[in-house]
């Protein structure tokens, strides 16, 4: 398991990032709910050439290289998010996944070659991410419209 909302420190860590880093006006926020599920929720604007709001988990580099794949249990709004890894903070690019949600508990897998390099929304030439070390784990919506959004997460794993 690498991240589970029901521990005692369940939002230590966890960092939430809108596109105001670049000028934009888009907010979000998270919070544990009495569940003990994490809701990431907020508002996505394309004003100001903004456009996505973001929750990362940084941690001390693991060493992953015996595990194939993550498994994320979500709950989402019917739309469209993404989860991104990274396999060290000092990288520029991320790996993405996008997938739907769809009002209903899901368990989604994700195979680390299916994770695919970007970097500020472009995608890069270069080989799928590799299961060598992982740093920071993050949710991000990016649907190059202004919505509300809601995404219920219970947990992040590896196996």
């Amino acid at each position: 398991m690498i991240f589970n909302f029901n521990s005692d420190n369940s939002l230590k860590n966890w960092n939430i990032v809108d596109d105001d880093v670049m000028g934009g006006v888009s907010s979000s926020n998270i919070v544990v709910n009495k569940n003990g599920i994490g809701l990431f929720s907020g508002h996505v604007s394309t004003k100001n050439n903004g456009g996505f709001s973001s929750l990362r988990h940084q941690f001390k580099l693991v060493n992953i290289s015996k595990y194939k794949s993550f498994v994320i249990r979500v709950k989402g709004d019917g739309k469209n998010y993404q989860f991104r890894v990274k396999s060290n903070i000092n990288e520029y690019h991320s790996y993405k996944y996008e997938f739907k949600t769809n009002n209903t508990w899901q368990n989604i897998e994700i195979q680390f070659n299916q994770l695919e390099p970007t970097f500020r929304g472009r995608m890069l030439n270069m080989p799928s991410f590799s299961n060598v070390t992982l740093q920071e784990i993050c949710f991000l919506i990016s649907n190059k419209i202004e919505e509300d959004f809601s995404l219920e997460i219970d947990y992040v794993k590896i196996q």
